[in-house]
């Protein structure tokens, strides 16, 4: 079997990525360079490694055997270059990957309480949607992942070996409003009110889905803004542009203008919040920065 270790990084991203226009984009290289390389590796290993799909590239089950042998290998090559060069960290880093409301909801206590705790330690972040972050622990892009789920609160995916995975807590899920505008002076909304509003949501694609709107909403919902950033989509709801939804620990951190509405008419939407990672025993490090994430007793 002959494989070079830029073939390997080149599965790692696909894998991630869940498509070769994505992982070009990543890797600098061209879409033509990225299939070339996928092609390579394909003879290679002497088997079929990707499967290309309407929504995306996923990797055989081939593909992902080849993926748990590729992630040690560029971690080796990634520690001898360390070494060779004399860059070795002085500190133990963890990678770790939060849901698109995490960032300012969980991530500063969880820091802070990380720093308190074990100051050996550091964090690098990297946000996405819950299907990202599951493709990136599996590609070995990230260590650790929150993620977020609703009943029945299945796997998050279907390959083997499952992730491990622990739960954070339970948010409820409202719908953030203009304090002074139509439902001003209210603390809930009947969600056929919601039927015709204007909502702020996350971009959507085929294997991301839409954020924002209320689930199960009838009809098509009219989105009037589509931003990924939490801090637009709740100015643009302090403007008077349209309602979002948002998880209720969120209030905390509400600009000036924002009221949180909770919705009658339909039933209670509860997101649970999961700690992920890979099966196996996690590093000291990784299990210092799991205990930061959850829950104070």
């Amino acid at each position: 079997m002959d494989l070079s270790s830029s073939g390997l990084r080149v599965l790692r991203q696909i894998a991630e990525s869940g498509s070769f226009t994505a992982a070009a984009a990543r890797l600098g290289y061209t879409q033509s360079a990225v299939s070339r390389q996928a092609a390579s590796l394909e003879r290679g290993a002497g088997t079929v490694l990707f499967e290309r799909r309407t929504d995306g590239v996923r990797l055989t089950s081939a593909g992902l055997t080849l993926l748990r042998h590729a992630r040690t290998i560029l971690d080796s090559l990634d520690a001898a270059e360390r070494d060779l060069t004399g860059t070795a960290p002085q500190r133990e880093r963890v990678r770790l990957g939060v849901f698109l409301s995490a960032g300012a909801a969980l991530l500063p206590t969880a820091l802070a309480r990380l720093a308190d705790r074990h100051p050996q330690v550091t964090v690098t972040t990297s946000e996405g949607t819950t299907p990202r972050l599951v493709r990136a622990l599996r590609a070995g892009s990230i260590d650790l992942a929150l993620l977020t789920s609703r009943p029945p609160h299945r796997p998050p995916d279907g390959e083997s070996p499952r992730l491990h995975i622990e739960t954070v807590e339970d948010t409820e899920l409202l719908v953030a409003a203009q304090t002074t505008g139509m439902f001003a002076g209210r603390t809930s909304v009947h969600v056929d009110e919601l039927v015709d509003v204007a909502w702020i949501a996350t971009p959507a694609s085929n294997s991301e889905p839409l954020l924002g709107v209320w689930p199960g909403l009838p009809g098509r919902p009219r989105v009037s803004h589509a931003v990924r950033d939490w801090l637009a989509k709740l100015h643009l709801v302090a403007g008077g542009f349209g309602v979002t939804t948002v998880p209720s620990r969120m209030s905390a951190v509400l600009p000036p203008g924002v009221t949180l509405l909770r919705v009658e008419g339909a039933p209670r939407e509860v997101r649970r919040i999961l700690l992920a990672r890979l099966p196996g025993r996690p590093t000291p490090a990784i299990t210092a920065v799991a205990q930061a994430l959850m829950p104070t007793t």
